[in-house]
């Protein structure tokens, strides 16, 4: 005879989510650990092959392998989001959506480079300083499709740095410096720090107080934009002043 039992709503009765993660990165993952700690969320991953030279032509080659990695995660998630700033751009936002939507018709979809234009409304930022890890050829679209979104880039500075495995090794100490540095030679209302490889959350709010400027990363405003895509209340959550929309 079967035990009988009863049945509740499982992990994230807050919140469902679920990551497509790239196969090198090493630090979006521990980043939303940080923010979802102790609370009522579901955070699940998925890993999509990725290539570790970071270029529009192999960022490009993830389209082919979307759909067939959000199949992996489970149903009933609120909000799946593809993490990867650059990729977003290069496939395109709408085509990442689409490909995620076929294995997950019922999800909200989103991605970092979505969220950052998103968060940059919210924090009614549209002048914005960018520290990147990219080589040029990847920085341009970039910049490209925040113009588009209505977004000028007053000044971008990179680390150059194509090989994915060394930008999740980048110190946050050389990001902060470089925060502060174009905080102080550039006229801008925000600084972004973009790629879900590059750590920032031990930063942003140091780099706030240094600058006086409003500082977001792809992950803080990734992490962002999913939890107000679901529903959830995150106002006065860590780090930054993000977390105060």
């Amino acid at each position: 005879m079967a035990l009988e039992y009863q049945l509740d709503q499982g992990f994230g009765g807050s919140g469902r989510f679920g990551l497509i993660v790239l196969s090198t990165d090493e630090s979006l993952e521990n980043e939303a650990r940080m923010l979802f700690a102790g609370r009522d969320l579901c955070l699940l991953h998925s890993r999509i092959p990725a290539q570790p030279d970071v270029t529009p032509k192999s960022l490009a080659t993830m389209e082919n392998h979307m759909t067939a990695t959000a199949e992996r995660l489970p149903r009933g998630l609120d909000v799946i989001g593809y993490g990867c700033t650059s990729g977003a751009t290069v496939i395109g936002p709408d085509r990442v959506e689409a490909l995620v939507r076929k294995a997950h018709p019922e999800a909200q979809v989103t991605n970092p480079m979505s969220s950052v234009i998103e968060a940059l409304k919210a924090l009614k930022s549209n002048n914005i300083a960018m520290i990147t890890p990219y080589v040029e050829s990847v920085n341009e679209p970039m910049i490209a499709a925040l113009k588009d979104a209505g977004i000028a880039v007053a000044r971008q500075e990179s680390f150059l740095e194509e090989d994915d495995y060394t930008v999740a090794r980048i110190a946050e100490s050389s990001t902060l410096e470089a925060m502060i540095n174009v905080a102080k030679t550039t006229d801008c209302d925000a600084i972004f720090a973009s790629c879900t490889n590059l750590r920032s959350f031990g930063i942003i709010e140091r780099a706030e107080a240094e600058t006086g400027l409003p500082v977001i990363s792809s992950n803080l405003a990734f992490l962002w934009h999913m939890l107000k895509l679901a529903g959830t209340d995150a106002r006065g959550w860590w780090p930054g002043q993000l977390f105060a929309r």
